[in-house]
């Protein structure tokens, strides 16, 4: 009778001990396995991460409605409101830009002037333009660049129309999925998902409602600012600002740089416009920097190294888009990553400093 064979003592031990160690390579791997996935397959996976933010911003307005009537009709209520503020918000920056535009066709002849001397002043100092400009800027690229704006145009009309339908399904699933959750064998799985779910969205409306109240502010004093300077355009101007306030980094520079053009144009004088970009940046600075932290508090306190990395990351993975929607997917990685023992590291380096503070919901 042979003998069963027994495993050495060492052997067992290190066993656990090789396991730990292979974890991180499979989550590295993983993490790059999914981001790939994103950025190949975004006009896939972006329309979906805008719909669950809707979905998770009027998922409150839809309860309390399909409590108080039949849920279609309800649901029929809430789309339209979704569809008449993304028109409303749509034609003022069209119209915004479109004034601009008009404008910088009818004064041709001034930017044309600038350029001149501008072009003068650096052929002087031994910086020839003139030759590249004509080399890369010519009727061909300026075709070239008006087909590529309007299927800009037409493709972000496209992915909102995705985007909806997604939304209609979505809402019309939220209840059946919450019970789907609830039923789950793994009871601590099912835990982070409901929390994290919850406390997501919150966040995601507190985000949304402080974003708008702080583009208000911006966006009024940008038209007040550009009314006192005399500013061509100052309501366009107001509009603008606000619009692109809802971009953290990517959209107040652009709001600052385009009227400070805009202005050596008009002025013809580079101390009006130095002065014009110096209040911009006030402005920008005193809202983002000092009035914002204190409006939101520390429920979505997010380092700025994190925020301007999640900007242009999601930037580099989903365009313009990626640039609107990765704040707030951090802020759903995060929270997520607060809900469970082995993973709550990362939220309390990365997110909130006080992550135990309830957070109270404005809707």
């Amino acid at each position: 009778m042979t003998r069963p064979t027994v495993e050495p003592i060492s052997s067992v031990r290190s066993r656990p001990t090789a396991e730990a160690g292979l974890r991180p390579a499979v989550v590295v791997m993983a993490t790059i396995a999914i981001f790939t996935a994103l950025y190949f397959a975004s006009s896939v996976f972006a329309p979906v991460a805008g719909a669950l933010f809707v979905i998770a911003i009027v998922w409150p307005v839809q309860s309390r409605l399909q409590a108080r009537m039949p849920k279609l009709i309800a649901l029929a209520l809430v789309v339209l409101v979704v569809i008449v503020v993304f028109v409303a918000f749509g034609t003022l920056v069209a119209w915004s830009f479109g004034r601009v535009g008009r404008w910088l066709v009818a004064d041709a002849e001034r930017f044309q002037q600038l350029y001149g001397q501008a072009a003068a002043w650096l052929e002087a100092h031994g910086i020839g333009i003139a030759a590249l400009w004509a080399e890369h800027f010519n009727v061909r690229w300026l075709v070239r660049a008006l087909q590529g704006i309007a299927g800009r145009i037409n493709t972000t009309i496209g992915f909102w129309l995705v985007v909806l339908v997604y939304v209609i399904l979505g809402l019309l699933e939220v209840d059946a999925a919450a019970q789907r959750i609830q039923t789950m064998e793994n009871r601590e799985a099912a835990r982070v998902l409901l929390e994290g779910s919850l406390a997501s969205a919150a966040k995601f409306r507190r985000y949304l409602l402080i974003r708008t109240q702080m583009s208000g502010v911006t966006g009024l004093l940008v038209w007040a600012l550009a009314w006192l300077a005399g500013l061509q355009l100052a309501v366009e101007w107001g509009i603008i600002a606000f619009a692109l306030n809802y971009i953290p980094f990517i959209g107040p520079f652009i709001a600052t740089v385009f009227p400070t053009l805009f202005a050596l144009a008009q002025f013809a004088s580079w101390q009006a416009a130095l002065a014009v970009f110096a209040c911009l940046n006030v402005i920008q600075f005193v809202v983002g920097s000092y009035i914002e932290p204190r409006v939101a508090g520390s429920a979505l306190t997010i380092s700025p190294f994190v925020v301007l990395f999640a900007v242009f990351f999601w930037t580099f993975l989903w365009g313009l888009f990626g640039a609107f929607i990765g704040v707030p997917i951090t802020i759903a990685l995060l929270t997520f990553c607060a809900q469970h023992v082995s993973s709550r590291w990362l939220a309390d380096l990365l997110g909130s400093p006080n992550r135990a503070r309830a957070i109270k919901d404005p809707c």
